[in-house]
């Protein structure tokens, strides 16, 4: 494996031109591994689905309140809501002491990345919470202000939990990037009725977890599925925006086809600098420009297909894409994902 220098880098499940030294660099065996990870995700997103036998946004929205669809709503998301920090619990907290409620700061970490991320969970919560308001019958506008917070209010709760933990403590930045996220969607669907505009995440393992672990560091995870989420080198954070929904309505462009832009960090080991002797790993800021695709936007007369498009439309999809960073300049990736 070649790690990362000043002027050469094979990165884990991509293709690479670097613009200006002509190096060309190519790995894709790890490829498949992110293949992997997509195919188990929608196995258990259509087990999980299977028990819908009207999916909340296949069907013509109830003129007025549902009350058994009501209490079901309500009763769902608080079982999701409480299963949620369950795990989470298990996974983030339980192995360190608990302390008196605190703040941090902790927006210099992570090169931001993390606050994006923030964003992106809170927006797509409540797009879920909306869509699932109005399939129970309750008022348009009510439903975007109610429905449409359910991601602000779950990781504001997360938020506390941090606050009370003594290894982390409550970030004003986080609370900033949920509102962000959650302004997004209720802003678009009171203005256009419509998310002209998503933003969305893309993973790729990276080698670098497996360099923190061999240096005593397991901030990165100390798995593959625990990397998922912790190694935010793999993490890339896109706005994907529709193309069509701009065009006259008479136009033939492709009304799933999106224009989006990238952005992601590199090289970080630490959450604000690199420990030890791993400080010859550069941390630098990366930004893309590429298409992708609303899965929303497919028509398809299946409703479970319909439904599986909906659900996993935070996934940006793989394109090429041009790059640019402070260490190589400009990069041109066949396929970046």
């Amino acid at each position: 494996m070649i790690l990362r220098k000043k002027f050469i880098h094979l990165k884990t499940g991509r293709n690479e031109i670097y613009i200006g030294d002509l190096i060309t660099s190519f790995r894709l065996n790890n490829f498949s591994r992110q293949l992997k990870l997509l195919v188990i995700f929608l196995l258990i997103f259509a087990m999980n689905s299977q028990s819908q036998t009207e999916p909340y946004f296949v069907k013509k929205y109830p003129d007025q309140l549902h009350k058994k669809r009501f209490y079901g709503v309500i009763g769902g998301q608080a079982f999701v809501y409480a299963s949620s920090l369950t795990l989470l619990y298990q996974a983030w907290y339980k192995d360190y002491p608990q302390s008196g409620f605190h703040w941090i700061n902790d927006n210099d970490e992570w090169l931001q990345t993390d606050k994006i991320g923030h964003a992106t969970t809170s927006a797509y919560f409540g797009k879920f919470g909306y869509e699932m308001y109005r399939w129970a019958g309750v008022e348009r506008k009510k439903a975007i202000w109610v429905g449409g917070s359910a991601g602000f209010v779950f990781l504001t709760v997360i938020e506390i939990l941090d606050g009370f933990s003594a290894e982390w403590g409550a970030s004003a930045g986080d609370l900033i990037a949920n509102t962000a996220g959650t302004a997004l969607f209720i802003g678009q669907q009171l203005g256009w009725d419509d998310q002209r505009f998503y933003l969305k995440w893309s993973y790729h393992p990276t080698e670098y977890p497996e360099i923190a672990q061999e240096n005593g560091i397991d901030q990165l995870g100390t798995s593959e599925l625990e990397s998922v989420l912790k190694d935010y080198n793999g993490h890339t954070y896109w706005l994907s925006g529709n193309i069509k929904s701009f065009l006259p309505k008479r136009s033939k462009f492709p009304g799933w086809l999106n224009v989006a832009v990238g952005y992601g960090g590199e090289g970080m080991l630490g959450a604000t600098s690199n420990p030890g002797d791993l400080a010859e790993y550069p941390r630098y800021r990366q930004y893309y420009l590429t298409m992708d695709v609303d899965l929303s936007k497919i028509k398809t007369r299946s409703h479970f297909l319909k439904f599986l498009l909906n659900g996993f439309n935070f996934v940006k999809i793989p394109f090429p894409a041009l790059e640019y960073n402070s260490e190589q300049g400009v990069v041109f990736h066949y396929l970046y994902f």
